[in-house]
């Protein structure tokens, strides 16, 4: 099978003032076009290290990287920042957990979903404004006419995360890394969420990421999933199997941890 994304050895170390912290501890794995992979594990076992380092967006001088990152066989690890410019927000789209911290509040909506295209292609105003209406009808934003011309803080949580996800795709990248993307929203807004990003991988073929300590939503989304704890990779294989099947402890303690209607997470 073809590969899109290629993880192989990834350490992550940080320094400190009084010693060093080893974030991430050799992991490696693969992501095909058009897959959606399940990256999960409890907080700060390195899942969003992981895929800070895949965008680029790792500093540099807080962090040591070693390994290799291949998009499509190119090297991320040793891109130049314009090479990595080059690369962001065009191959590759984030979509951060907290949208009302990742969006300006001073810009107009529309400016910044079309941030992208602005940054990457040689379009007009007026191509870029129509990108960016259909991106935003694409992920379900109801009047995007009207919606293009607000600011944030005039939209509630679910609209806002659907404008990062516009953001995201108005370019068309072959990979989005979605890191937590419905963590502050309610139930029903996350199961839209999650509806929608299905959808979208289906429409386009863009390959998912998605990052979360939610196995229940990584059942619903992902074709296969990879288990992180402590900075390592301990368990992958496709969803159905490590669902029913699981091979290693902690993958074990993670599903059990799953509320069900007879037992519920206080």
């Amino acid at each position: 099978m073809e590969t899109l994304l290629q993880v192989q050895n990834l350490h992550i170390r940080f320094h400190g003032t009084n010693r060093d912290h080893s974030a991430v501890n050799g992991i490696s794995f693969s992501l095909s076009p058009g897959e959606i992979l399940g990256l999960v594990g409890e907080s700060g076992s390195g899942k969003t290290l992981t895929a800070m380092s895949i965008s680029g967006l790792l500093p540099r001088r807080k962090a040591e990287v070693k390994g290799s990152i291949t998009l499509e066989g190119r090297e991320i690890l040793q891109c130049s920042p314009a090479q990595l410019r080059r690369v962001q927000g065009r191959d590759i789209s984030v979509i951060f957990q907290e949208p009302m911290t990742s969006l300006n509040p001073l810009m107009r909506i529309g400016a910044q979903v079309e941030e992208s295209l602005r940054v990457h292609f040689s379009l007009s105003s007026k191509e870029r404004k129509n990108r960016a209406l259909e991106a935003m009808t694409q992920v379900e934003l109801p009047n995007p006419e009207a919606l293009y011309r607000r600011y944030p803080h005039e939209l509630s949580g679910g609209m806002l995360q659907r404008v990062m996800i516009a953001a995201a795709i108005v370019s068309r990248p072959k990979l989005l890394l979605a890191d937590e993307p419905t963590t502050a929203l309610d139930v029903s807004i996350q199961a839209q969420i999650l509806d929608l990003l299905k959808r979208l991988n289906e429409e386009t073929g863009m390959a998912i990421l998605f990052i979360s300590h939610n196995l229940h939503l990584v059942q619903k989304l992902c074709q296969r999933v990879a288990v992180m704890q402590r900075g390592t990779l301990v368990e992958t294989g496709p969803t159905a199997s490590l669902f029913e099947s699981p091979q290693q402890d902690y993958t074990k303690q993670l599903l059990a941890a799953i509320p069900t209607r007879d037992r519920k997470l206080i």
